[in-house]
């Protein structure tokens, strides 16, 4: 039960929060390589026509669905990181610890890369259907072993080196393709693992945000189960709680938030693992009722501000998302293993 100052600091927090989302939604949209006035870009926005035909393709097909696509990917990867650092009990557990990546990542390489022996084979890579769909359909591969060895293994740390082991597995497999790949090919890939926020299109985030908003729902009904689960998962059954079903509801989810991004956006590093500790940092609580939504709210901001630095003015084109993620996460995580002393009362 929370104090009235608590819950009084809480909304003063999650207000400041809100806010800063919303201006860097606006940011975003506003930020680019081409310069349009605020006042055209409300009234596209509005549903009007703009001074000039160019600048509402700009706003509605190229800068509000990429602006929107940070907005959900940040949010999904975030809370995903907090799902595994909560069940594994671990401060570096991230949202591709289970290996869901490096099957999204063997999946895209398959089709990418596996079939350059067929003549005139060709693939562009971004946010094309078939790599989505191999994307998918790498990382629920994992999930279904993953799955299957949560139902016979009780140990909790097990299921976490099995998980690294299969995403390992993917890796070397990954690597195998790469040698073998033609150079155009292997471009193509190379620059998927990159990230990009700018290839999903508008028909695809019509599936990509129901998908993400799937797994927050799930993640926000098992909000009891997480704060039972941060006790250690003794005391969880003690509690009476089926362990066994609780791993797989949260596996599920964190399978459908980071595999269904790294679908569409590539793998984004750092996020998953640095933003739940911000969220920490700034509500210093351990209540997921708390930081559920403060993690969505900070993984949205932080993953719109990487997007912004990563089309800052003055530059032709876009960083990759990526190399923005990781000069942010880094300082975090360095911050995360220097202090770890400090950050066992939270796990």
């Amino acid at each position: 039960m929370k104090t009235p100052v608590a819950r009084f600091r809480y909304g003063i927090l999650f207000s400041l929060l809100s806010a800063l989302t919303v201006i860097l939604f606006t940011a975003s949209i506003v930020a680019g390589t081409v310069s349009i006035p605020v006042s055209e870009i409300i009234n596209i926005l509005a549903g009007g026509e703009a001074s000039r035909p160019d600048w509402e393709i700009i706003v509605r097909e190229l800068r509000l669905p990429r602006t929107v696509t940070a907005l959900v990917a940040g949010a999904g990867l975030s809370v995903s990181g907090l799902l595994m650092q909560t069940v594994f009990r671990n401060p570096l557990a991230g949202p591709y610890v289970l290996g869901i990546s490096a099957g999204a990542s063997l999946g895209v390489a398959v089709v990418v890369m596996g079939f350059s022996f067929i003549p005139g084979y060709a693939l562009t890579g971004g946010g094309d259907w078939h790599t989505v769909i191999a994307a998918w359909a790498g990382s629920g591969a994992v999930l279904v072993l993953i799955l299957l060895v949560s139902f016979r293994v009780r140990d909790i740390m097990t299921i976490l080196i099995l998980g690294i082991m299969f995403g390992s597995a993917a890796g070397a497999l990954v690597s195998v393709l790469q040698y073998f790949s033609t150079e155009a090919m292997l471009k193509s890939f190379m620059i998927w693992t990159m990230g990009s926020l700018g290839g999903v299109t508008g028909q695809q985030l019509a599936i990509m945000v129901p998908a993400v908003a799937g797994g927050l729902i799930i993640a926000a009904v098992s909000v009891k189960t997480l704060n039972t689960m941060l006790l250690g998962e003794d005391y969880a059954r003690s509690m009476g709680l089926n362990i066994t079903l609780a791993r797989v509801v949260i596996f599920f989810s964190t399978s459908l938030l980071a595999g269904t991004i790294t679908a569409f956006c590539g793998p984004i590093a750092f996020v998953g693992i640095a933003v739940p500790h911000l969220a920490r940092m700034i509500f210093r609580d351990a209540d997921h009722a708390v930081l559920l939504p403060a993690t969505v709210l900070t993984g949205s901001s932080v993953m719109l501000a990487a997007d912004i630095a990563s089309r800052m003015p003055g530059m032709e084109g876009s960083l990759p998302v990526n190399s923005v993620t990781a000069l942010l996460g880094i300082p975090v995580v360095i911050w995360i293993v220097i202090r770890n002393q400090k950050l066992t009362g939270i796990f």
